[in-house]
């Protein structure tokens, strides 16, 4: 297999919006490349590698945050250039792992919930990178009051995402359930940080700025939570044929109502 990755940067060192990695197969079969049990053991061992990888940075993206270490927060997106060519090789593999005759329906689950679980791991890993900036964009800005919900909300996600990949490698369905159920709990935490947040903004504005940023640190946490169920669901349909998903989440309640919309028909 040949890898190649193609990408501009700008000058500080993170990727365009125009960076698009690219891999290439070697053109005609499959010959020598056989559905083993050693081969799905090794796509296996590789989806942990590159989930641990991930799970380091968001520990060390949520250190940099709380520690106000900017040090280590610029170790984040090189990190995750790693993660990113994990995700690139992995997919490699399992479309040459596609092209094997006569899989059996067992494997081609888990082929497909590997390339399921490694978008959503590498989505994980953007969204380290997105604390990670914030984290760099307050520098060593004094918190308007202690951290206390952030690292909370933090070690939740932390839980749900080594359950999920636990869950992956063992193929165990009680840790799916654990994370499902992990999910309504960050939401109930994410929902009252984030009225706590907005009404700080209200009441005192000089904190804005830093109570905006510490809300889309909490926005991505909560979104990185649903990438491990995710993850946890297509568990489930890789264990038992069946695909199940998690209620759909309804609209938070205590946003502000949006102001009405006027259409003008002359151009005013």
């Amino acid at each position: 297999m040949s890898l190649t990755l193609n990408g501009t940067k700008n000058g500080n060192g993170s990727h365009d919006d125009t960076y698009i990695p690219e891999f290439s197969l070697p053109t005609g079969d499959s010959e020598g490349f056989s559905m083993s049990a050693d081969t799905l053991v090794e796509l296996r061992r590789r989806i942990l590698e590159m989930g641990a990888a991930t799970e380091e940075l968001v520990r060390d993206a949520l250190r940099a945050l709380t520690e106000q270490n900017s040090s280590l927060a610029a170790t984040i997106m090189p990190r995750d250039d790693v993660v990113d060519r994990m995700d690139i090789e992995i997919e490699a593999m399992c479309l040459r792992l596609l092209a094997v005759p006569n899989p059996k329906p067992e494997e081609l689950r888990l082929i497909s919930a590997a390339l399921k679980v490694i978008t959503d791991i590498e989505r994980i890993g953007d969204h380290a990178v997105d604390i990670a900036k914030i984290s760099q964009r307050m520098g060593r800005e004094m918190f308007y009051k202690p951290l206390v919900d952030i690292p909370r909300l933090g070690e939740m996600t932390r839980q749900m995402l080594h359950d999920a990949l636990e869950a992956f490698v063992h193929r165990d369905l009680v840790r799916v359930e654990r994370v499902i159920a992990g999910d309504d709990n960050v939401d109930a935490l994410y929902a009252r940080m984030r009225k706590e947040l907005q009404q700080i903004m209200l009441e005192d504005p000089s904190s804005v700025l830093q109570a905006s940023y510490l809300l889309f640190v909490s926005h991505y946490l909560e979104r990185i939570c649903d990438h491990c169920t995710n993850i946890a669901e297509r568990v489930a349909f890789m264990e038992t044929g069946e695909m199940k998903h998690s209620s759909p989440k309804k609209a938070p309640k205590d946003l502000p109502p949006l102001p009405p919309v006027r259409v003008s028909t002359n151009g005013r």
